[in-house]
């Protein structure tokens, strides 16, 4: 087959205009068309009156060498690559000692998948619930019942990814489509067939829970083991001349569990565990994150905005967006995680202490739009001294923020317009706060570092330049935004492994390499090949 790229046309356009398209681009006849199927759709809104749509297509043809021949010079006609996932080993028929998973968020998920799928039976330990028991727990806390710190926004079969708006796009480079398995394997679990051609595909809290039941079963199936409610507490190690070697785990039931291939894959909020890990001599550094808060707009602004009179078109859905500003002072203010028509979500996972994140379902029907306004910071200059200072920062910062909201679980919020001038809010506007159990308004400006209120007070109104109507005086600011990214990175060498510890494979987003569903779901298939590698070498 070949793939064309780079295909205009109308967002309004008839139904066979993309064939008649494939034989314009080619100069064919449409006998010499066999089939053609869509890889990718995009849209290009920068111009609001003639919003286009640009597709990527695969087609067959009767006579394919001739037509690439004719094409030799034009890039937007290549062959098909070939992107089927090929699995790197299968597991020896006498294994002695079986990989364990620990943590079952996308990337642990993943990686106990693809090690299944290749006969290693996993062994999978998560320290919250199955994800239908655990989401019981989330919403109960939603609704005022008591935080659960081992099942909750953060903790459970799922991990994180799984209470947001279930966006599967990256900025990781991926030669070897490691992404594309991740969505065909999230298509056969149940997710829409489109994902894997839309150009920012998303699934949505409910179908994620779905989702992730019918992967386990797989895993399951295929002879792995899943041990819910079972957190390690400590790390077997025996002492090498580099450093350490995995022996074994100590978990939180008593149980001890030999082993020798561990993928740590515990997510960005395990704070117990990375001191526990540090404690033990497991190198990690202290790496970047950013903290700020939420900000909610009504979601038809946002979509005037970015579609014109073209809002509301069912191919475009729920507008977008994303942006950076670079300040005065050397700090750079982005929007993160952005949630077209969703809610700001409680992500606490520790009592005492408020931390916010955005959510949405499939169909993004909510009233308002919201993200993280977020300000960058960097171990040098905010929280130097030790690797795990950053944790200590966000600790500090989210009780702060739940002292501001009442100490009940309450987020503290504050209007735009009076966080611009600093003057603690009153009462609402038009924009109505999503956020559940609760909001309290107040000044945020006393919950986060000076630097960080200058930033996205300078922030705001030059992201209004670009989207009218952000900087609006009713919008909403809720605090606190501080899981961002994981604030340690667990150091891992060539192989994957830990550079101090053999046996120990630290992934995912928790350790440092992943930012999102998709690129843990990617990162988790990577160690997992790892681990299959290393193990079909020793036996």
């Amino acid at each position: 087959m070949l793939r064309l790229t780079d295909i205009k046309l109308a967002l309004d356009h008839e139904q066979n205009a993309l064939g008649q398209a494939v034989l314009s681009k080619l100069k064919i006849d449409e006998r010499e068309l066999l089939s053609f199927n869509v890889f990718r759709r995009g849209y290009d809104a920068r111009n609001k009156k003639n919003i286009q749509l640009i597709y990527t297509l695969d087609v067959a043809l009767k006579n394919q060498q001739s037509v690439l021949d004719a094409f030799v010079n034009d890039p937007s006609v290549r062959v098909t690559p070939d992107m089927e996932y090929k699995f790197v080993a299968q597991a020896p028929k006498n294994l002695r000692h079986r990989p364990v998973v620990v943590g079952l968020g996308p990337c642990g998920l993943f990686a106990a998948l693809i090690l299944a799928q290749m006969g290693f039976k996993p062994i999978v330990l998560e320290r919250g619930k199955a994800v239908r028991e655990r989401t019981k727990d989330t919403f109960g806390f939603w609704r005022k019942q008591p935080l659960n710190p081992e099942s909750n926004v953060q903790f459970g079969e799922g991990g994180a990814g799984t209470f947001s708006d279930g966006k599967l796009y990256s900025q990781v480079k991926d030669p070897k489509h490691y992404g594309r398995k991740v969505l065909h394997e999230f298509v056969i679990a149940g997710a829409p067939e489109e994902i894997m051609y839309v150009s920012k595909p998303h699934i949505g809290t409910f179908k994620l829970v779905n989702m992730v039941e019918k992967m386990r079963q797989q895993i399951l199936s295929l002879g792995g083991e899943i041990r819910f409610s079972t957190r390690v507490e400590k790390l077997d190690l025996e002492k090498t001349d580099g450093g350490f070697k995995i022996k074994g785990l100590y978990l939180s039931n008593d149980d001890y569990l030999a082993c020798n291939q561990v993928i740590l894959a515990v997510g960005h909020s395990a704070r117990d565990t990375f001191e526990a890990l540090h404690a033990q001599g497991v190198y990690i550094e202290a790496k970047p994150f950013s903290i700020g808060f939420r900000i909610e707009h009504e979601q038809s602004m946002i979509d005037q905005c970015r579609f014109g009179d073209n809002a509301g078109n069912p191919i475009l859905g729920a507008a977008d967006y994303k942006l950076v500003h670079h300040c005065k002072s050397g700090r750079s203010v982005y929007s993160f995680c952005m949630c077209p028509g969703g809610t700001v979500v409680a992500a606490a996972s520790e009592p005492g202490r408020v931390v916010t994140n955005g959510m949405s379902q499939y169909s993004r029907h909510e009233r308002n739009a919201n993200s993280a306004i977020v300000v960058g910071i960097e171990p040098e200059q905010d929280y130097p001294g030790h690797p795990l200072a950053g944790i200590a920062l966000q600790r500090q910062l989210e009780e702060l923020a739940f002292k501001a909201g009442g100490e009940n679980y309450f987020a503290p919020a504050q209007l735009i317009g009076d966080f611009l001038s600093g003057t603690p809010s009153a009462e609402l506007g038009d924009v109505k706060p999503s956020y559940t159990p609760g909001i309290t308004l107040t000044d945020l400006s006393t919950i986060v570092p000076d630097y960080v209120t200058e930033a996205i007070r300078e922030a705001i109104p030059a992201f209004d330049r670009q989207i009218s109507g952000f900087a609006k005086k009713d919008g909403l600011l809720t605090g606190l935004e501080t899981r961002t990214s994981s604030p340690i990175c667990i150091k891992r060498d060539k192989s994957y492994q830990s550079v101090n510890v053999k046996g120990l494979y630290p992934a995912g987003e928790g350790a440092g390499y992943a930012g999102g569903i998709w690129s843990a779901g990617i990162d988790g298939i990577r160690v997992a090949e790892a681990v299959a590698l290393a193990t079909t070498a020793s036996e």
